[in-house]
């Protein structure tokens, strides 16, 4: 299976957490690392290479920090414009259907944050419901997102246990321990 991990941070030189996936991921065979925010810094998306890109994989990984209850603003910037009409969505858009969509998040906030109960009065797994209906959309099978949540706080070797499991859960994402519910 090809794996297409696109990385959305829009400075991933001072994240120690998204830029230590990122590195992880590009040690594995069969996976793309895609660094969209390096790619565009200027934000004008090549958008025949992106959705090259997305149709040579299988599985597609969205990797971003989640701050302001949303994603960082290119990759709602790159889905208007990448996942168009008649490609990726409508009578005759499924050049993504049967594909993989995951989201890997990391999280500022604790994870007890974001319960009913919690500072949030919401889960993780509810305010990214406008990405599962995305994938719904486009006709890909919504894998359970996984999260690191308190990134801020964590120590350099919760980073590297970080790493292991991220590239653990987007090789195999059956391991259902690690994923967002």
């Amino acid at each position: 299976m090809k794996t297409l991990v696109l990385v959305f941070h829009p400075n991933l030189s001072s994240s120690r957490l998204n830029r230590r996936w990122a590195e992880e991921m590009d040690k594995q065979a069969g996976v793309t690392v895609h660094r969209v925010y390096e790619a565009y810094p200027n934000e004008e998306i090549d958008v025949n290479a992106e959705q090259e890109l997305l149709e040579q994989h299988d599985r597609i990984v969205l990797q971003f920090p989640f701050y302001w209850y949303s994603t960082p603003s290119l990759l709602k910037k790159w889905e208007d414009a990448v996942l168009t009409y008649g490609w990726a969505y409508g009578s005759t858009g499924n050049k993504l259907h049967g594909k993989e969509l995951l989201l890997a998040v990391s999280v500022g906030a604790s994870e007890d944050s974001y319960t009913p109960n919690g500072v949030f009065k919401y889960t993780l797994a509810e305010l990214l419901r406008p990405l599962q209906a995305t994938s719904n959309m486009i006709g890909t099978s919504f894998l359970a997102p996984y999260a690191a949540y308190g990134v801020m706080q964590l120590s350099d070797e919760q980073i590297e246990q970080t790493a292991k499991d991220y590239l653990a859960y987007v090789l195999n994402p059956e391991a259902a321990s690690l994923a967002v519910r």
